[in-house]
Parts: structure tokens; C-alpha cells; sequence
């Protein structure tokens, strides 16, 4: 059975989250493991979960999603985060956490599915999307 990528969705917005989770639900190669309403709940969610991937957006209450990225980085390194935001503006920030892909909302499903996948590899080394 192939692996999945594991993926931890975190938004505010519960409309963001069910789109998201409905489009994964469409990608064969990626499975939502959890989802977060804020920063901090994100940083408990990829400790308890272990996700590959993290899809975070920049602004939420409690812990923003950049904070949230510099602990995720600083204490799981080999989860990738991607930022999935609205404010194009964040991006230099984004990256200096540690953010290893940025992505406005609105862009395309590839390369959505571009930012998830590329490079997460599974154990045998070879691309799993």
C-alpha cells in the first residue's frame, strides 16, 4: 500500500478548512490528519498527529500562523510548512519563520498540490504525488 502525505490544515475560517478538506478528499496521495482554528492549537495538532505537511495561514487568533511555523520548524524540522494565506505582503516574513513554500488563497490546485508534494518523499525516496 502506498503512503500517504499527511496533511494538518490550520484557518480561522471553517469554511477555509471544509474546502480545503474537500479538495484533499480529491487527491488520492494526500490525507487531512487534522485541523486547527489557531496557531497554537496547530503547534498541539503536529505533535499529536505528525504530519508531513502543514498548510497554515498567516492570520489567526490566539498564535498567528507565522509564530506557529518558527515552533513547528524550531521542534519538528521535517514537517513542511506551507503558508496558504490572503496577504501576499507576508511572504519575505513567512520564509524568515521558516515557511518552506508560499501561497496566496486563490491560486491553482496544482499548485496546491504542487507546494504539498514537492519535495515531500516517501521512505523509499521517490516522490509521492
Amino acid at each position: 500500500m502506498e503512503q500517504k502525505i499527511r496533511v494538518l490544515i490550520a484557518d480561522d475560517r471553517p469554511h477555509s478548512r471544509d474546502a480545503l478538506r474537500a479538495l484533499a478528499a480529491t487527491w488520492p496521495k494526500v490525507e487531512v490528519v487534522g485541523e486547527a482554528g489557531d496557531g497554537r492549537e496547530a503547534v498541539q495538532l503536529v505533535e499529536a498527529c505528525r504530519p508531513d505537511v502543514a498548510l497554515m495561514d498567516v492570520r489567526m487568533p490566539v498564535m498567528d500562523g507565522l509564530a506557529a511555523t518558527r515552533l513547528i520548524k524550531e521542534r519538528w524540522p521535517q514537517v513542511k510548512v506551507v503558508i496558504l494565506t490572503m496577504y501576499p505582503m507576508h511572504h519575505k516574513e513567512a520564509l524568515s519563520a521558516g515557511a518552506d513554500a508560499f501561497l496566496v488563497k486563490g491560486c491553482s490546485t496544482d499548485e496546491l498540490l504542487a507546494a504539498i508534494c514537492d519535495p515531500v518523499e516517501t521512505k523509499k525516496g521517490e516522490k509521492n504525488c
